[in-house]
């Protein structure tokens, strides 16, 4: 299979040829051989690369999630990097003074928390604001685009965590997300998507013979990526969800749990596709830092059965059942809960601590529904 990137490389990039280029990336955007797209773009002789912009844990994915992102210069290509990640969200007049066309190449991880696919909508805002190309180099998604999980976003609860209403699980590529943006949600500025050859819907990454790199320190591997969108949910609460560990999101717990007992209570509401194993750890940093924590690791044991959402919320509700007055929900100091931007509603909470999970999970599966016909005219793979 070819990536967009390869796709442009050989063809594409003669459409733009004498134009000012700016490049949103970060250490995800290689090609097979894992050479970087900044310097494919800054030593190709047709390629005029004059910015560089940098999401959420820079453009060399070496900053932690949730702190900001500073622009520089780019010690290898001595062009500017331009925060999307610090003091704005959105690229600014300024920002874009030094470019003509945006061209956007990162991996994804398939599901709505992550903050790559707000950038670019944010991007494609600034694009149509000043008048700039946007060009969207497709990559896979690598939890595959065949299934969907979950609900969408309400109005209320509108972050950058899930800024617009697509499911956990959205089950498209970032590509197929601009379409959608473009034509669904008002993101109307100049676009043209690379597909990719040879990429198709069933596909997982570790099918499609590509290497992994890790879009953020913590997505480390194909079962953390399958379990995401539904442990993720875990972050919004006082457990662990393994930061600072080797299995983010694939260990939950906390000082307080009984490892032995959770996977025992957890394994007998038989959630298809995963299996819970007891153990402890010691988070190196974030929630419970070099604290003794009990609890499970998550093992996917049929990628095809799995519904990760329900995977979480269950192990949410099984805990909550169990240490009714340890756990809780994180919330600040005005009373707003970082669960319910994750959730995309302030009903879920609630359900969960009533033992009434059950009823959002088949909820879910009308809105789903409306998603696959929204989403069906923007579909580029079989």
């Amino acid at each position: 299979m070819k990536l967009g990137l390869d796709v442009f490389l050989e063809q594409d990039y003669k459409q733009f040829k004498g134009k000012r280029i700016g490049l949103v990336t970060n250490i995800t955007g290689v090609n097979d051989r894992l050479i970087p797209s900044i310097d494919l773009f800054h030593e190709h002789p047709d390629i005029k690369l004059t910015a560089l912009y940098a999401p959420e844990h820079g453009i060399r994915g070496d900053v932690k999630e949730g702190e900001q992102v500073e622009s520089t210069i780019d010690p290898y290509t001595s062009l500017p990097v331009f925060s999307l990640y610090g003091s704005t969200r959105k690229p600014t007049k300024e920002m874009l003074a030094p470019v003509d066309v945006l061209v956007f190449d990162l991996q994804d991880l398939g599901s709505r928390y992550y903050t790559f696919i707000y950038t670019m909508a944010y991007v494609m805002e600034a694009c149509k604001e000043h008048g700039k190309q946007f060009v969207v180099l497709d990559r896979p998604n690598p939890i595959s685009g065949e299934k969907m999980e979950g609900n969408l976003v309400e109005d209320d609860v509108r972050s950058f965590v899930g800024l617009l209403p697509i499911p956990n699980r959205h089950g498209m590529t970032v590509g197929e997300l601009a379409l959608l943006y473009k034509n669904e949600f008002g993101y109307d500025c100049d676009l043209t998507v690379i597909p990719m050859q040879g990429w198709k819907r069933k596909l997982y990454f570790d099918e499609t013979g590509l290497f992994w790199v890790p879009p953020s320190p913590n997505t480390t591997n194909m079962d953390m990526s399958i379990l995401y969108p539904g442990t993720c949910l875990v972050e919004g609460t006082n457990l662990s969800e393994g930061r600072g560990t080797t299995r983010p999101f694939e260990l939950i717990g906390a000082p307080f749990i009984d490892g032995q007992q959770l996977a025992k209570e957890f394994n007998q509401r038989k959630v298809s596709g995963v299996l819970a194993r007891p153990t402890s750890f010691i988070p190196f940093y974030q929630k419970h830092k070099e604290q003794i924590c009990g609890g499970i690791q998550l093992h996917v044991e049929n990628r095809h059965q799995l519904n990760s959402l329900e995977a979480g919320i269950t192990l949410l509700e099984t805990i909550a059942e169990m240490y009714p007055s340890d756990f809780h929900f994180i919330s600040n100091e005005n009373d707003k809960y970082f669960f319910d931007l994750l959730a995309g509603t302030k009903r879920l909470k609630s359900l969960v601590s009533e033992g009434k999970s059950r009823d959002f999970l088949e909820s879910c599966h009308e809105k789903l529904e409306s998603f696959q016909q929204l989403k069906e005219p923007y579909l580029i793979y079989k």
